[in-house]
C-alpha cells in the first residue's frame, strides 16, 4: 500500500510504532514459551502471525543473539527437572493428561509446576466433554466440584505469588468457567500485562467485554498485541467498520500476507452482509492454505445463503478428505444436507459436531434453524438456549428464540427476546422489523409504526419495513398514509424481496385510484398486477371495471358537448329566419312612408352585424335574379307608368315568403293605382 502523503505515513507509524523485525523476534520467543508450556492454540495462531513476516529478515544476526534464542527453549525448567518435564510433555502431546500431571507433580519451577496445573485442568475437561451428550447441560455439578477443588489449589498459590502471567491466565480461565466473570476479567488483563504474547488469554477476555465503552477502558499497557485483541473484540460486538478499519491498517503495518487477517476481513464482510466479498476472499485464502479448515464452517454458511449446491458438495468432499472428525468439517455437511432439504440427516451431523466440541456455537444455532424447518419448536427453543450458554452475545440464538415463541403464540416472550437481539444488533433491521411485528400483534401500535420507519432509517435489508409499515396505517384506517407507504415501497421493484407484497401494493394502489376516478394511475397499477398468478384475475376484472368506467364517462362528456351545440347552433339559425321574415313581411304600402327611415335602419344594421344581415340580403338578391322574367310576364304594367328593375324586384320578394313553394299564404295588399305612388315605390332601392 503507497500512502499519498507524508501525513498517512506518520499516521501509520503512530499507529504501529514497532519495527517489523522486533515484532519478529517476539513472536519466535511467544511460539517457544507457549509450545513448552503445552498452549497449543496460542502457539499456533503465533505461528501464522510470524509466517506472515517472511519478508521481514531476523536470521543474519549476530551469534551472541542466537544463544540468547536457544537458551530461552529451556528458559523456567531447573536442570534437575528436566527429565520429569520432557516425560510429562511428551505425555501431553499424545493427550494424556493425568499422566502428565502426575509426572511434574513435585517440580517448583516455574514451567513444570504450570503445565502440572495446566494438565489436571485438561483432564477434567476431558472427562467432562466424554461424559457430556449433545442433551446434557454445559455447566454440570461434577464439573462444578471438580474445577472448585483446582481452583483453591491456584487461589493459594496466587495468594503466596507463586504463579507467573500463564499461571495467573490459567486461574483466569478457572474462574470464568465457574461463572465468575467479573474476577476471571481482572485475573486475565493482569496475566495480559505480564504475557501480552499470550494470544488464549485474549481469546478469554473477549467475550467478557459486552461494549465499547469497557473495551476502551481496559488497561492492557501498550503493546502492540492490543490491536489485533480491539480488532477481534469489534467483530465479538458487530462494531465491524471499527474493526475493519484496524486490520486494514495492520495489513498496511506491514501484515498483508497473514493468513489470519485475510480470514478475518472475510469474518467482517460476513457480518456486513457483503457475501460476494466475503466468498472471494475465502475462495483466496484456500487457494493459498488448500488444507485449512479454520472458519471453513463461516464459508460454506455463504455458500448456503448464495444456494451454490455444486461448491457446496465440492467444499464438504474436500472437508471430508481432510479431517473427517473435526467440528467445522461436520458442520459443513450438515449445511450440505441442510440446502437440500433433508433436514434430518442434517441435525445429525450438527449433534455429531456438538459432540466433538459441545462449546461449538454454530452447531448449536445451525440445529436449532433445522428444528424450525421440521416445526419442532420445543427442541428448537432448547438448542438455541445452548448457543446463548455458550456465547451471550450470539444474536441469532437470541431471535431464534423470539422467532420460536411466536410461533407457539407466546408474544410476550419474543417481544423479550427480540429485544435483546436488537441490543445486540442495534442496526439490523431484521430485528427491529420483528420487534414491529410482534408490537402489532399486541395491539401497541405506536410501538410497532417506530420500529418500522426506524428499520427503513438504518436500511431495510429484507426490504419489507415499509411494506408493514403500510399494511399497519391501512389497518388504523389512515388510508392515505398508506397510499403514500405503498407508493415508497413500490416505487423500486428491485428492491422488493416479498414479490407477493409488491403485488399487494400494486393491487392496493389501484383501487385506490379507481374509487378516486384517477384511472390512469389505476390501470398503470393493475396492469403490474398481471405478472402474478394470485392477483392476475382481481386486475383482469379492475381493468375492465376501468375501461366501462372511461366509456361511460366518454359517452358523458360527447352527449353534453353534442347538446350544448346543438343548443348554440339553433338559436343562430332561428334568429337569421326570424329577420329574414321581418324584413320580407313589411306591407308594400309602408314602404313608401318609411323610405328614408327603412334605408337608415337597412344601412344601420348591415354596419353593425355582418351575421345578421349578410344571409337574407343575398337571398333576396337571388330571389330578384331568379324571378324577374316571370314577374313581368305575369303582371303587366299600367298604361303610362314606367316599372323599374328594383321595383319588380321588391314586388316580387313581397309576395314570396321563406319556406314556401305555393305563394304567400297571406297576400300583400294591393297597391295603390295613381301614378304618384308607382314612383314613390320605384324610387326605394333595396341594398
Amino acid at each position: 500500500i503507497v500512502f499519498p502523503n507524508k501525513s498517512g505515513t506518520m499516521a501509520m507509524q503512530k499507529f504501529f510504532s514497532v519495527l517489523l523485525p522486533d515484532v519478529k523476534r517476539e513472536l519466535r520467543r511467544g511460539i517457544i514459551e507457549c509450545s513448552k508450556r503445552g498452549l497449543l492454540h496460542s502457539t499456533k495462531w503465533l505461528a501464522e502471525m510470524h509466517h506472515g513476516l517472511a519478508d521481514v529478515h531476523i536470521d543474519n544476526e549476530a551469534p551472541d543473539e542466537d544463544r540468547t534464542f536457544s537458551e530461552c527453549q529451556l528458559e523456567g525448567i531447573a536442570p534437575e527437572e528436566y527429565s520429569d518435564y520432557f516425560l510429562a510433555k511428551s505425555y501431553y502431546d499424545v493427550r494424556e493428561y493425568d499422566r502428565a500431571a502426575h509426572a511434574v507433580r513435585n517440580c517448583e519451577s516455574s514451567v513444570p509446576r504450570f503445565l502440572h496445573f495446566y494438565s489436571s485442568y485438561m483432564a477434567r475437561e476431558k472427562r467432562r466433554l466424554d461424559s457430556t451428550t449433545d442433551q446434557a447441560n454445559l455447566h454440570e455439578p461434577n464439573q462444578m466440584r471438580d474445577l472448585a477443588d483446582l481452583l483453591a489449589t491456584l487461589r493459594m498459590e496466587y495468594g503466596k505469588s507463586r504463579l507467573d502471567g500463564y499461571g495467573i491466565y490459567l486461574y483466569g480461565v478457572v474462574l470464568k468457567a465457574l461463572n465468575l466473570n467479573q474476577a476471571a476479567e481482572q485475573m486475565l488483563v493482569q496475566a495480559i500485562r505480564l504475557v501480552p504474547m499470550l494470544w488464549s488469554a485474549y481469546l478469554e477476555l473477549s467475550p467478557l467485554i459486552m461494549e465499547k465503552k469497557k473495551l476502551l477502558s481496559l488497561q492492557l499497557g501498550g503493546h502492540w498485541m492490543r490491536h489485533f485483541f480491539m480488532a477481534h473484540t469489534y467483530l465479538e460486538l458487530y462494531l465491524n467498520d471499527d474493526g475493519l478499519k484496524i486490520y486494514e491498517d495492520l495489513q498496511a503495518s506491514g501484515f498483508s500476507k497473514s493468513i489470519y487477517l485475510i480470514a478475518q476481513m472475510a469474518l467482517v464482510y460476513h457480518n456486513k452482509r457483503d457475501v460476494d466479498k466475503a466468498i472471494e476472499l475465502y475462495q483466496a485464502l484456500l487457494e493459498s492454505d488448500p488444507y485449512r479448515l479454520d472458519n471453513v464452517d463461516t464459508y460454506s454458511n455463504l455458500l448456503f445463503v448464495k444456494e451454490m449446491k455444486t461448491e457446496m458438495a465440492q467444499l464438504a468432499h474436500k472437508a471430508v478428505s481432510i479431517n473427517k472428525y473435526r467440528p467445522e468439517t461436520c458442520c459443513v455437511i450438515g449445511n450440505y444436507y441442510s440446502i437440500r432439504c433433508d433436514h434430518q440427516v442434517a441435525i445429525s451431523y450438527f449433534q455429531r459436531a456438538l459432540k466433538l466440541n459441545p462449546k461449538y456455537l454454530a452447531a448449536w444455532t445451525l440445529m436449532g434453524h433445522e428444528f424450525m424447518e421440521l416445526k419442532n419448536t420445543n427442541a428448537a427453543i432448547q438448542s438455541y438456549r445452548k448457543a446463548v450458554e455458550v456465547n451471550k452475545r450470539d444474536y441469532r440464538a437470541w431471535y431464534g428464540l423470539g422467532q420460536a415463541y411466536e410461533i407457539i403464540k407466546m408474544h410476550y416472550y419474543s417481544l423479550y427476546y427480540f429485544k435483546i437481539a436488537h441490543q445486540l444488533r442495534p442496526y439490523d433491521s431484521r430485528m427491529l422489523v420483528a420487534l414491529g411485528e410482534t408490537y402489532e400483534k399486541l395491539d401497541k401500535c405506536e410501538n410497532a409504526v417506530k420500529c418500522y420507519w426506524k428499520a427503513i432509517d438504518v436500511g431495510d435489508i429484507e426490504g419489507i419495513a415499509m411494506y408493514k409499515l403500510a399494511n399497519l396505517h391501512e389497518k388504523l384506517g389512515d388510508h392515505e398514509t398508506a397510499v403514500h407507504c405503498y407508493i415508497m415501497y413500490c416505487e423500486d421493484e428491485r428492491a422488493a424481496t416479498d414479490k407477493q407484497s409488491l403485488y399487494q401494493g400494486f393491487i392496493t394502489l389501484a383501487n385506490y385510484y379507481e374509487k378516486k376516478g384517477e384511472y390512469e394511475r389505476a390501470a398503470y397499477y393493475a396492469y403490474k398486477c398481471l405478472d402474478s398468478e394470485d392477483r392476475k384475475m382481481e386486475a383482469k376484472a379492475l381493468l375492465k371495471t376501468i375501461d366501462w368506467k372511461r366509456n361511460a364517462e366518454g359517452q358523458k362528456k360527447v352527449k353534453t358537448s353534442t347538446a350544448v351545440a346543438n343548443a348554440d347552433t339553433s338559436s343562430e339559425d332561428e334568429m337569421e329566419w326570424e329577420l329574414q321574415d321581418v324584413r320580407v313581411r313589411v306591407p308594400i304600402t309602408s314602404i313608401a312612408t318609411t323610405t328614408t327611415s327603412t334605408t337608415t335602419v337597412a344601412a344601420e344594421s348591415a354596419s353593425s352585424s355582418s351575421l345578421i344581415s349578410l344571409r337574407p340580403d343575398r337571398n333576396l338578391i337571388q330571389g330578384m335574379r331568379r324571378s324577374q322574367s316571370s314577374r313581368t310576364s305575369l303582371t303587366a304594367p299600367a298604361s303610362g307608368t314606367t316599372t323599374t328593375p328594383s321595383a319588380t324586384a321588391v314586388t316580387m320578394s313581397t309576395e314570396e315568403t321563406p319556406g314556401t313553394s305555393g305563394g304567400p299564404s297571406n297576400p300583400p295588399e294591393q297597391a295603390p293605382s295613381d301614378d304618384n305612388s308607382s314612383m314613390e315605390i320605384s324610387s326605394v332601392s333595396i341594398d
